[in-house]
């Protein structure tokens, strides 16, 4: 059963400007999150990623489409049964929005006391947290006495007060150096496997997405262009934004003047190939080239990882009788393309 979705959602917002048209945020959005998976929302600045988690936590209301929340409805609530479904939606932010005026212990309080939790039973309740996230020994410090990963971490721990079921991440590690990242994906990973949470990942890091996220939404102009699991939808993208997002930690065929450079450089043919754990293996293809009786050169590209699994685009300087060549990428199929200077 999903946790989340969405049905054809659509927010817009007033003209700016007098006789301009609406401007739309989201466009048309239709989505499906399952119970207990961490699913990525990645999209450059302004492609309405941010403006999509405001409407399923119900911070914003749709101008149209439908939002269920454990198959409940939630588009057109009145506003004290939208408080109940915030309950249960967990929010991490880039700033931490913590209470400089409060200790970590009263940051993590806090929503106990808005929710009507007893106090009796508050303080069980924040230790068990701070112990999770690794912060007890600062449970009197305040803010501003911390780091930004431990500022995270209390965030995260304010987060799942109230036990939420949904978990909402939005560029919760934008403001960190990537060793923190690591650690701070680490814990929301923890808080997915230990404590059965769905969360949603809102980021524009490629690195945030295929370290953590289960699927994945690719947004550009407020609309979802493509979306699936995360290794094949960055191992065989097939959108230009989501090839945009891979070239950012893997390099892809070379075009224009890094084309020209390598053909300066380098004899025989061009060739690019594009590899995958569960396609062609790059062994497969050096074997297969010596099997053709091919020399062969690695002028271009990388191979990365997403979750343990291997993908890439590697470009070839092959050389040899061209007849051989000419069989060699014909044998590699839709995996190899020969490469021309325009």
């Amino acid at each position: 059963m999903p946790v989340i979705t969405l049905t054809d959602v659509v927010k817009t917002y007033p003209p700016r400007e007098k006789g301009a048209p609406p401007l739309t945020a989201v466009d048309g959005v239709s989505l499906t999150i399952a119970d207990g998976e961490i699913f990525g929302i990645i999209g450059y600045s302004g492609a309405g990623k941010s403006t999509l988690v405001r409407l399923i936590n119900a911070l914003e209301l749709t101008t149209s489409g439908r939002i269920e929340i454990d198959g409940e409805p939630v588009t057109g609530l009145p506003e004290r049964e939208l408080r109940r479904v915030r309950a249960g939606i967990g929010m991490v932010f880039q700033q931490f929005n913590l209470f400089a005026s409060k200790t970590v212990w009263g940051n993590v309080e806090f929503p106990l006391r808005a929710a009507g939790v007893p106090k009796s039973e508050h303080q069980a309740r924040i230790s068990e947290l701070l112990h999770f996230v690794g912060l007890a020994d600062k449970a009197h410090v305040r803010p501003d006495q911390l780091s930004g990963g431990q500022k995270q971490r209390v965030g995260i721990a304010r987060a799942l007060a109230t036990s939420p079921r949904i978990l909402l991440a939005d560029e919760a590690t934008s403001a960190l150096d990537p060793e923190t990242t690591q650690e701070v994906l680490g814990l929301l990973r923890r808080v997915n496997a230990e404590l059965g949470i769905t969360i949603v990942v809102i980021t524009h890091e490629m690195d945030v997405i295929k370290s953590i996220a289960d699927r994945v939404a690719v947004m550009d102009a407020g609309r979802v262009v493509e979306t699936g699991p995360t290794f094949e939808v960055f191992s065989a993208p097939r959108e230009a934004s989501t090839r945009r997002f891979v070239s950012t930690v893997v390099s892809g065929a070379p075009v224009g003047d890094d084309l020209a450079a390598l053909r300066r450089r380098h004899d025989g043919t061009l060739v690019t190939v594009r590899v995958s754990e569960g396609g062609v293996d790059q062994r497969d293809v050096f074997a297969l080239l010596g099997r053709h009786g091919l020399s062969f050169e690695i002028v271009y590209g990388g191979i990365d990882e997403i979750q343990g699994r291997t993908f890439g685009t590697l470009t070839l300087a092959v050389t040899g009788p061209d007849g051989s060549v000419r069989a060699a990428i014909a044998e590699l199929g839709d995996s190899a393309t020969e490469l021309e200077v325009v």
